[in-house]
């Protein structure tokens, strides 16, 4: 059975920290205003939506074709969430200007799911570890990647909104978010095994 509590807390940490839709829908929207912002965080949305659903077609034929790799992929799925937590807890602020020659455009937000890592692995370990093993329904997997989509829109539509003002926030209180934010993954790790 889905572990309710630790897939809820993955997919807001994941999704919720830094990485570049989220730093790039807070850049455009300190630059263009959360209103134009948003045909990039919409761009976002659908590129994620196809990135998921991807994801879980090629976990669902991984363990169709291979059944023991459940244990195999729940392992890397673990050491991928604890990788992530030690960066969380390490990283540093972002700057604003990291980001200055991107577009605010649907298809640079569509485009930029392709090529960006963290959304590329949290497909693959969200599905691998929280649902492929619990689900085998093509229309419930379609569902939960529509929802994690919504979720990463959420989450950049909050980044936009907030702009420079949670820049502020996560500079000043950087240390101790990263450490909530790590603790949470660690716990996510853990609770893989139980």
């Amino acid at each position: 059975m889905l572990n309710i509590a630790a897939f809820t807390s993955y997919v807001l940490v994941t999704t919720f920290t830094p990485g570049p839709n989220n730093i790039m829908s807070m850049s455009n929207a300190s630059r263009y205003g959360f209103k134009n912002s948003l045909k990039f965080n919409i761009g976002i949305f659908f590129g994620f939506f196809i990135i998921i659903a991807l994801c879980s077609f090629f976990s669902m034929a991984l363990y169709r074709l291979i059944p023991t790799i459940k244990p195999i992929m729940t392992y890397c799925g673990a050491i991928y969430i604890f990788w992530l937590a030690w960066k969380t807890l390490k990283s540093k602020p972002h700057s604003e200007n990291d980001n200055t020659k991107r577009t605010n455009t649907f298809l640079a937000g569509l485009l930029l799911q392709f090529v960006n890592p963290k959304v590329i692995l949290y497909g693959v370990t969200t599905v691998s570890t929280f649902i492929v093993p619990y689900y085998k329904s093509v229309l419930v997997l379609m569902s939960f990647s529509v929802f994690l989509a919504f979720v990463g829109f959420v989450a950049t539509c909050c980044w936009s909104l907030f702009g420079s003002v949670f820049q502020k926030f996560l500079s000043k209180n950087n240390k101790g978010f990263n450490v909530i934010m790590a603790l949470l993954l660690v716990y996510c790790g853990v609770s893989l095994f139980l």
